[in-house]
C-alpha cells in the first residue's frame, strides 16, 4: 500500500516560515517525480512546486523566491521550505507523487493545514 504522510503544517503569523514534509512508503521513491499543491476551499487545487526524480525543481510564480521543494531519497521524503508567508498562503497542502517512467500511477496525500493570519 502506497501512502503520503505530511506534517509541518500550522498556523503562522505573515512573515514567518513553515517547512512541510511528506513520507512516501510503498513505492519506489527516488524514481518519481514530487511536488505539492495547495487548495482553498471552492478554488481548484493548484501547483505549488514540483522536483523531478533528477532534481529539476519548478515553482509557481506566486511563490518563487520564497518557497523551496527539495527531497532526500535516503528519507523518502519531500520537503517545501516556505518562508516569508503570506496570507494568500493560507491552504491545504496537499503532497503528490507521480511516476515519471511507465504507466501513469500517481499518489495523494492527505493535506495538511497552512494558515497564515495575524
Amino acid at each position: 500500500q502506497v501512502q503520503l504522510v505530511e506534517s509541518g503544517g500550522g498556523l503562522v503569523q505573515p512573515g514567518e516560515s513553515l517547512r512541510l514534509s511528506c513520507a512516501a512508503s510503498g513505492i519506489i521513491f527516488s524514481v518519481y517525480r514530487m511536488g505539492w499543491y495547495r487548495q482553498v476551499p471552492g478554488n481548484q487545487r493548484e501547483l505549488v512546486a514540483s522536483i523531478t526524480s533528477g532534481g529539476i525543481t519548478r515553482h509557481a510564480d506566486s511563490v518563487k523566491g520564497r518557497f523551496t521543494i527539495s527531497r532526500d531519497n535516503a528519507k523518502n521524503t519531500v520537503y517545501l521550505q516556505m518562508n516569508s508567508l503570506k496570507p494568500e498562503d493560507t491552504a491545504v497542502y496537499y503532497c503528490k507523487a507521480e511516476r515519471q517512467f511507465g504507466p501513469t500511477n500517481n499518489h495523494w496525500g492527505q493535506g495538511t493545514q497552512v494558515t497564515v493570519s495575524s
